[in-house]
């Protein structure tokens, strides 16, 4: 079994859901409290021990390039004025010399392709892939999860989630089969299943470990949903040969390339921290209780 060294992480979207917010910033710069949203994809492979991160970007998307390089301008500023505390944070969020590289995705043709672009960089070993725009919370994060699947089973993983049944065609719907450890094995993969038809109710949710082999696949795959190349096509043409297993994450992943699973985002982070919670609890639940009088009037 091949360690998992190497993360990729998508960057080219254009997010066209925020606009005008995304005209001139990229969506994976907007932040969730006090840090971008690609921020909290980079500590969750640190955490799960990923040694290199490789960002796949497209045009408009230098500042993401600028945020992950040192700034010694900005650090000798904080040096001088004593600020002690945000010198510490930059600091320890800054990747190691070579640890980080970035490569173009040059025309938008889908996850599948950007995740391509990056056959280069990987080379001929397995890699978590961890799209940015879904945010993770919990006691860990879900890629640690998966990788601790990964050590028992090898072959492919990625994580799931549960959500209303009624709700199966809104995501890509994986089959069930027999408990593996902290998960299980999956019997299929299914692009957004009428509820009548979904084999389960378990979504996957943005954090994978796959094969290189899904490389070649990528490179042959034609174009599916959207006139676009899709990863889960190629994934179901993988599995004809390996085996997936699928981890269920222990906690909650926000959607925030959509304006509410933004929103709910940067409340739920906001309340776990224990240098805000007090701060905005209260009037959260006064704006809450202001509303809800005038949901029941109308």
């Amino acid at each position: 079994m091949n360690k998992v060294r190497k993360a990729v992480i998508p960057v080219a979207g254009l997010g066209t859901r925020f606009l005008p917010a995304t005209k001139a910033m990229p969506k994976e710069m907007l932040t969730v409290v006090d840090r971008p949203v690609v921020q909290y994809a980079v500590d969750e492979a640190l955490e799960a021990g990923i040694e290199h991160i490789v960002f796949v970007t497209g045009r408009n998307k230098h500042v993401i390039e600028d945020y992950f390089d040192i700034q010694p301008e900005l650090l000798d500023t904080l040096t001088q004025s004593r600020k002690h505390a945000q010198l510490e944070t930059l600091q320890a969020m800054q990747l190691p010399a070579g640890a980080v590289s970035f490569t173009r995705q040059q025309a938008p043709h889908g996850l599948g392709h950007a995740v391509w672009c990056a056959r280069d960089l990987v080379g001929d070993e397995p890699f978590a892939l961890l799209l940015p725009d879904m945010v993770s919370f919990g006691k860990k994060g879900c890629l640690a999860g998966v990788m601790e699947l990964y050590g028992k089973t090898g072959g492919n993983v990625i994580a799931v989630e549960q959500c209303d049944p009624t709700e199966t065609n809104k995501y890509g719907i994986v089959g069930k089969g027999e408990d593996v450890g902290s998960g299980f094995v999956v019997t299929e993969m299914v692009e957004k299943p009428a509820p009548a038809v979904a084999p389960s109710n378990y979504y996957i949710n943005g954090r994978y470990i796959l094969q290189p082999e899904v490389f070649e696949l990528l490179g042959t795959q034609e174009r599916g949903a959207g006139n676009e190349i899709q990863l889960t096509d190629a994934m179901k043409r993988l599995a004809q040969s390996q085996q997936f297993h699928a981890h269920p994450f222990d906690g909650r992943m926000f959607d925030c390339g959509s304006k509410e699973g933004f929103i709910q985002a940067n409340v739920a982070f906001a309340l776990a921290r224990s240098d805000m919670r007090d701060l905005v609890f209260e009037p959260i639940a006064e704006m809450v209780a202001a509303v809800e009088p005038r949901a029941e009037a109308a």
